[in-house]
C-alpha cells in the first residue's frame, strides 16, 4: 500500500519526542541481502489477522480519503506551533542522562560466519507458501499479537527498499525513482558498495512516474534523506524485556530497548531458544511514500498499521529469524537469533507527512 510523506514525517517527529536520542534512526538504513534458503527457518506460518486480536494497536480509519486529509491538516498545524521539541530539550528529563536506565544495555554478540552457526536469519522470502530449509527443531514463531505476550515496541527504524521478498508485492519486478535491484543469482543481489553507501532492497509495484503523487517533492521537517516515490521497509522491534510503559521505552540503538531488563548473565542462562523467540519480535511492513495526504496515518510509532478496510496488517507471515541490516549477509550472519518476525506480505502506500 501507499502512505503519505506526511505520515512518515509525523513519525520522525514522534521519535524526536522520546527521551533517548533517536537521531540515528531518522534516516533509512541499508538493507540486508535476501536470506538464502539454507539459513531461512523452516517454520514459516501464514495467516490472515483478525481485527479483534489487535484492538490495542488498532488504527481507526474512515475509508473516505477526506478524513485522512483533514487529519493531516490538523497535524501539520499542530507541528507548526511553538515546538514541544524546544521545551523538551530544556527539561530535566532530558538533561539527566543517568536516568536512562536502558542506555548501554545492548548485549555484545558480534556477527559470525554463517557456516559456524545454526540459527535462522532475516529478512527472508515471506511469499505465502515459502518455507526455508533450516530445521528449527520445534522452535516456532510467536503468532500472538505482541501486546498479548507483554511485549512493547522499543524502537522504530526503516530500510531503503524491502529486506523481505514477497512475489507480486515487493520483488525484482517493482520500481521506484532510482529503479530496482535484481533477484539474487542463487534464487545476484550482492554487489560492491562504496564506503558508507546504503545498500538498497526490493521495490514495490506502485510507482508511476507520470503520477504527481509519486514525483512531487515533499518538504521534510523531521525525517532525513527520504524521497517521495521510494519504497521503505519499516521495522518495529518489540521486547518483553524492555522498559515498557515508561519514558525509557523507546531506545536507539534498538538493542538497548530490547535488552533493557535482561543482563548478559540472565541471557546466557536461557537454555531454551523458544524463550527468546516468544519474548522478542519485530513487526515488518513495507510502504511506498506518496505526496498525497489521503494516505495519511497519524500514528506510525507504536507498531504495524492494522486497517482491515484497506487490507493493512492482515496478510501476515510469521517466522523466526534474526536482526538485519547491511552488515549481515549469507556469509556473515547475525547472532541475535532466534527472534520472531511478523511481516505484512502486502506493500502499502503512505503519506510522507
Amino acid at each position: 500500500h501507499m502512505i503519505s510523506a506526511s505520515s512518515f514525517d509525523k513519525m520522525c517527529y514522534d521519535m524526536k519526542m522520546q527521551r533517548d536520542d533517536m537521531s540515528d534512526d531518522l534516516h533509512a538504513h541499508g538493507s540486508r541481502e535476501l536470506v538464502s534458503h539454507e539459513i531461512a527457518a523452516n517454520n514459516h506460518n501464514f495467516g490472515n489477522r483478525k481485527m479483534s486480536e489487535e484492538k490495542a494497536l488498532e488504527v481507526v480509519s474512515d475509508p473516505k480519503s477526506e478524513h485522512h486529509r483533514k487529519m493531516a491538516a490538523a497535524v501539520s498545524t499542530e507541528l507548526a506551533l511553538p515546538s514541544f521539541l524546544d521545551l523538551m530539550a530544556g527539561s530535566s528529563m532530558m538533561s539527566d542522562s543517568d536516568a536512562n536506565v536502558c542506555a548501554g544495555a545492548k548485549l555484545d554478540s558480534p556477527n559470525t560466519p554463517c557456516v559456524d552457526l545454526e540459527v535462522p536469519q532475516a529478512g527472508a522470502n515471506v511469499t505465502k507458501g515459502y518455507v526455508g530449509q533450516l530445521d528449527m527443531k520445534g522452535i516456532v514463531p510467536n503468532t500472538n499479537p505482541y501486546h498479548k505476550s507483554k511485549m512493547c515496541p522499543v524502537n522504530v527504524h526503516w530500510h531503503l527498499g524491502s529486506e523481505h521478498y514477497s512475489v507480486g508485492e515487493f520483488d525484482e519486478k517493482g520500481n521506484g525513482p532510482h529503479g530496482n535491484v535484481d533477484l539474487p543469482e542463487w534464487a545476484n543481489r550482492a554487489r560492491g558498495l562504496a564506503d558508507a553507501e546504503v545498500q538498497d532492497g526490493f521495490r514495490c509495484h506502485h510507482y508511476d512516474e507520470t503520477d504527481p503523487k509519486f514525483t512531487t517533492p515533499y518538504e521534510w521537517k523531521h525525517c532525513v534523506g527520504m524521497e517521495v516515490g521510494e519504497t521503505y521497509e519499516v521495522h518495529w522491534p518489540h521486547s518483553a524485556f524492555g522498559a515498557c510503559g515508561t519514558v525509557n521505552q523507546y531506545q536507539s540503538p534498538f538493542y538497548d530497548g530490547v535488552f533493557c531488563n535482561l543482563s548478559m548473565e540472565q541471557f546466557q542462562a536461557v537454555t531454551d531458544p523458544q524463550v527468546i523467540a516468544s519474548n522478542v519480535g519485530v513487526h515488518g511492513q513495507v510502504f511506498t511514500i506518496v505526496n498525497d495526504d489521503s494516505y495519511f496515518y497519524s500514528d506510525m510509532i507504536r507498531g504495524m498499521i492494522i486497517d482491515a478496510d484497506l487490507g493493512m496488517g492482515q496478510d501476515i507471515t510469521y517466522y523466526t529469524g534474526s536482526t538485519t541490516g547491511q552488515t549481515r549477509s549469507n556469509d556473515m550472519c547475525s547472532t541475535y537469533s532466534p527472534i520472531t518476525w511478523q511481516v505484512d506480505r502486502k506493500c502499502h502506500m503512505i503519506s510522507a507527512s
